[in-house]
């Protein structure tokens, strides 16, 4: 478990390098282009205050777009108490607790670190889990919180929008604009195009891969920290059993929640951020004496 959480610590730092890579060769291509240097820092800059604003602000804005409204104990003593508890446990600070308004069975972490962490539970969710599921899955989102997931998670997508909008400002540049009269080779031009434009795939390739091994992460975290790996796998064969589409469908946060609450389809199921509850499920069971 702790090796788990040492290795995806390394691999962030990998792939924070891998999007300042593929951000500086954007840079590069179109300063190259034009015969201007000045647009790679243009470029630079830009995507570094847009990733910032995302670090900042995407908490507030995941919980403001997916309907979450800021309860306190009163409101919904079961929530409240299973979260508390489960900071107490895990000695961190005990975070914002929101509720979603939805029939959909889902539940979602977000923050830049554990103290300005928030946790979010739908309605659906809370009807269909009895107290010993609702607990494994608030260790699962408190797992996040726990693990850093959440930072990561925000500046992921924070360096992949900010890829896109890169990607978007050169590619109109190059068809709308006028390079330099010295660098207008069509290989040149092909080529940095074609990066252009899977730059933004290998971005939300990258962010893919990081979602899914972290859920599976928080499946873990989930069953060291209520010693019932048991109750984790019950929530998620309740998740597949009575798993829907939320009623608002966005795609820029749909990697946060337990489960995919997009609609399904060929490209979502292609693109989605979470592995299968099946594999999810054989994961837990697989290792269950361990936890």
């Amino acid at each position: 478990m702790y090796k788990a959480i040492a290795a995806n610590k390394r691999n962030t730092v990998i792939i924070m390098i891998v999007f300042f890579v593929l951000i500086g060769g954007l840079a590069w291509f179109v300063s190259y282009y034009y015969g201007d240097w000045d647009i790679a820092i243009y470029a630079v800059s830009i995507a570094a205050i847009y990733a910032l604003i995302q670090y900042f602000a995407a908490g507030r804005l995941a919980m403001t777009v997916n309907g979450a409204h800021e309860i306190s104990k009163k409101d919904n003593p079961t929530l409240w108490n299973t979260v508390e508890n489960i900071a107490i446990t895990e000695g961190l600070p005990m975070p914002r607790v929101f509720l979603i308004d939805d029939p959909a069975p889902n539940a979602f972490a977000t923050g830049r670190n554990p103290k300005s962490a928030m946790v979010a539970a739908t309605t659906g969710l809370i009807d269909i889990m009895d107290k010993r599921e609702l607990a494994a899955v608030m260790a699962h989102e408190m797992g996040h919180v726990r693990n850093y997931d959440i930072l990561v998670s925000m500046i992921v997508f924070g360096l992949v929008s900010a890829i896109s909008l890169v990607s978007d400002i050169i590619l109109r540049m190059t068809f709308f604009g006028r390079g330099s009269s010295d660098n207008k080779s069509p290989y040149v031009l092909i080529i940095g195009i074609i990066a252009v434009v899977i730059a933004p795939i290998v971005a939300l390739l990258v962010q893919l891969a990081v979602s899914r091994q972290r859920e599976y992460l928080a499946d873990a975290s989930s069953a060291m920290t209520t010693r019932d790996p048991d109750g984790m796998i019950m929530a998620l064969e309740k998740l597949k059993a009575n798993g829907r589409p939320m009623r608002r469908q966005n795609t820029s946060t749909a990697h946060l929640f337990l489960n995919n609450p997009l609609k399904k389809g060929f490209f979502n199921k292609i693109f989605s951020t979470h592995p299968p509850l099946d594999e999810r499920i054989a994961r837990l069971k697989k290792h269950e004496a361990r936890f």
